[in-house]
């Protein structure tokens, strides 16, 4: 039988407990009662996401996320999504850097079907995966990726700038998404050998919240996912450390078919779990998160320079953090006025720091993002899997907030002054083309490729 130990609040939690199990087959089991609606949460994250993945197999870990939902061996096509929409819940999986997940929300007399539905694609799902179910979801992928990045404006952004910010080679250099040629060249047996490796019980976390009794649930989790075998051979990530400093500005102009000019970067910043990223969360808060920022009152309402203007933290433990800058212009103003704007407030905030409004409006900004992911069940399932996976203590979730609160105005001073500066940032700058003036200079792309390919034969 698993073993665990007592829920206690912690300091800080609000009053939020987990309590937390491990099955003799590695399989970590975080479970979190909350009597106040009668719903559950299962929340399972596996260890692996397109930082595991390797040169020529990229988009391999989001490729899989697809693949969970075609069957199993119990469960056949989309039954998946039948039999937990037919229940009156709901599901969904995603696929990040560096995890995967999949949860439902359930009615909680329906907790037993979607625990055993994971359970079932856990330990079955190569039964069911063949080559008409990788040929299906292959084509689901490439046309998502068509969707979401080739097709739409700025779409490609986060994957060119990801690329600038993180050198060739490195474990974040390529976004989840991969690319079509990496696409069209996994196999069937490449997805094989992926789950093999990663889609073991002791490479996950399970986390179930909500209105359960903890004993039959945990009964249950033993009896469904408890005879699965472990899995050993799982490679270690590769190092994602890099110098806290780029120590020069990266920079690449793109000429699309985009209804504004625009402005992206990404700052290298502190790993997430350290108490420097959460200065860091605070300092981009204060400059651009929402419409009381500095940079939003400067650009969009003082200068009138720009019709948006975002800072957010994209958090990463295993690599440097990056710190997402979004402008987009107003008009006809051009790029060097708005970057000039930019820097000049960077240097004021990394010279005199936040105010004492400007800490308290942001700390309660971010407690209140806090209290709106726990205070649903699917948001703690998440949270408390998070936690587990990627820093090894779900307990870490109930307490978030009060390390954001300990964080001084010196210290989101000397983040902003360490890293928001110019020679620490990979720029992206988007310039408007009129559409035939891009079908011009796709019709001679494709024309010189065709030049060269017959000069070659």
């Amino acid at each position: 039988m698993p073993m665990g130990h007592t829920a206690t609040a912690q300091a800080g939690s609000g009053g939020l407990t987990a309590t937390e199990h491990r099955l003799a087959n590695g399989l970590r089991v975080v479970l979190s009662e909350d009597h106040l609606t009668p719903v559950a949460a299962v929340c399972l994250w596996y260890d692996v996401g397109s930082r595991h993945e390797v040169k020529g197999r990229t988009g391999l870990a989001h490729l899989f996320e697809h693949l969970m939902f075609q069957g199993s061996a119990q469960v056949k096509g989309n039954g998946h999504f039948e039999l937990v929409q037919g229940a009156g819940g709901s599901l969904n999986g995603t696929t990040s850097f560096e995890r995967t997940n999949y949860f439902e929300t359930m009615p909680a007399h329906q907790l037993e079907l979607a625990l055993w539905l994971e359970a079932d694609r856990m330990g079955s799902l190569l039964a069911a995966l063949d080559e008409e179910s990788m040929e299906n979801q292959r084509d689901v992928v490439k046309n998502e990726r068509r969707q979401r990045y080739d097709n739409v404006p700025y779409g490609t952004a986060f994957e060119r700038l990801t690329a600038l910010a993180y050198p060739e080679g490195h474990p974040y250099h390529h976004t989840p998404i991969g690319s079509m040629a990496d696409l069209d060249a996994a196999t069937l047996e490449d997805a094989r050998q992926f789950f093999r490796t990663y889609y073991a019980p002791n490479n996950a976390v399970l986390s179930v919240v909500g209105d359960i009794d903890p004993e039959q649930t945990l009964a249950w989790i033993e009896k469904y996912f408890g005879s699965i075998p472990s899995h050993d051979g799982k490679p270690e990530p590769r190092d994602g450390s890099l110098p806290d400093v780029i120590g020069e500005q990266l920079r690449e102009v793109v000429e699309e078919e985009v209804p504004a000019r625009a402005l992206m970067a990404a700052y290298r910043l502190p790993q997430d779990g350290t108490r420097a990223c959460d200065a860091a969360d605070l300092a981009l808060t204060v400059l651009g998160g929402g419409e009381s920022s500095r940079l939003y009152n400067r650009l969009v309402r003082r200068d009138r320079t720009a019709v948006a203007a975002g800072f957010g933290l994209l958090r990463l433990a295993g690599a440097p953090s990056l710190g997402w800058l979004d402008v987009k212009a107003s008009g006809d103003v051009e790029v060097p006025v708005i970057e000039a704007a930019i820097d000049e407030e960077l240097a004021r905030f990394a010279e005199q720091g936040p105010t004492a409004e400007e800490m308290e409006r942001a700390q309660a900004q971010l407690e209140r993002e806090w209290l709106d992911r726990l205070g649903t069940v699917a948001g703690r399932a998440d949270e408390l899997c998070r936690y587990a996976v990627l820093f090894g203590d779900p307990q870490l979730a109930l307490t978030a907030v009060r390390r954001v609160l300990e964080v001084t105005a010196e210290e989101v001073q000397e983040v902003a002054k360490a890293r928001l500066r110019p020679d620490n940032r990979a720029v992206l700058v988007y310039e408007p083309v009129a559409p035939e003036a891009q079908d011009a200079e796709e019709a001679a792309a494709v024309a010189g490729t065709d030049e060269t390919e017959e000069t070659a034969k």
